[in-house]
Order: structure tokens, then C-alpha cells, then sequence
């Protein structure tokens, strides 16, 4: 499953995030990643959770990130939540792109049976129609 929290820059969209590993954490039988960009959140996530820092794999664009998100699933076969910050820092900008990256990352959470949770930076009227079914507004 693929759930997006969507608001613009200063509405807490990371505070939620935050608060949503952390209860992942509890919650979970497996494994628990939250991917930033940079290492902002390496005190406030609990170190039960994996924290990567896709700048030190060169994670940049939609196609890498598919991928290393990909290989992430195919390395460890029990991760339970993936939480990813900033990601149009890591993606881009462009919401064509996004969208058919979720598509992409619908069909990965289906078959590895993981739940996504991504922060966009945008107002929920930014983002294209089959984005708003899995969009959470903070």
C-alpha cells in the first residue's frame, strides 16, 4: 500500500513522519526504513528503525529511486514500512514522473507486501487525480 502526506513546506509533514516510524516500530514484526535526504532525522527516529541517507548511494531521480527501493525490498525480505522524507529532493520535481513512480511503487508494495508512506512538498491540488486517492493532506 502507498500513502503520500502531502502539504507545503512548514506544515509538519515531518513531525508526522516521524511520529509515524516511531509506531511503525511498535507495531511491526519486521523491518522499518526511513529514507531522508541528508541526516536530519537521526535523533528523532528511534534506532529500532533503518535510516538511510540516499545521498550517500547517489540516489537521484525517479528511475534510481525505483530502483534502490527495489533492491531494498529484494535484500531484506521483511521489511514492513518504508517512510521516505523530502521525496521531491530525491526524485524531482516533475509530477508526471512522480506519478508513474507511484504506479511503479504500487505494484512493488503489492508484491512485497510493504506498506510506502512519502512526504510531498505540494498542495494537494498540485498533484494529478490518481495521486488523490493515496494523498493525506496535514
Amino acid at each position: 500500500m502507498v500513502k503520500l502526506i502531502v502539504g507545503k513546506k512548514g506544515t509538519g509533514k515531518t513531525k508526522k513522519l516521524i511520529s509515524l516510524a516511531n509506531d511503525a516500530v511498535e507495531a511491526s514484526n519486521g523491518n522499518v526504513v526511513v529514507i531522508e535526504k541528508g541526516s536530519k532525522l537521526t535523533y528523532d527516529v528511534t534506532h529500532k528503525a533503518r535510516l538511510i541517507d540516499t545521498e550517500q548511494y547517489s540516489v537521484t531521480g525517479y528511475e534510481a529511486f525505483f530502483g534502490f527501493l527495489s533492491g531494498l525490498c529484494a535484500g531484506n525480505y521483511d521489511v514492513t514500512d518504508v517512510l521516505v522524507d523530502s521525496t521531491f529532493k530525491i526524485g524531482g520535481q516533475n509530477i508526471d514522473e512522480f506519478a508513474v513512480f507511484i504506479e511503479k511503487i504500487n505494484t512493488l508494495a503489492a508484491k512485497t507486501d510493504t506498506q510506502f508512506t512519502f512526504l510531498v512538498s505540494a498542495d494537494e491540488s498540485e498533484l494529478p487525480e490518481t495521486l488523490a486517492a493515496v494523498a493525506e493532506k496535514v
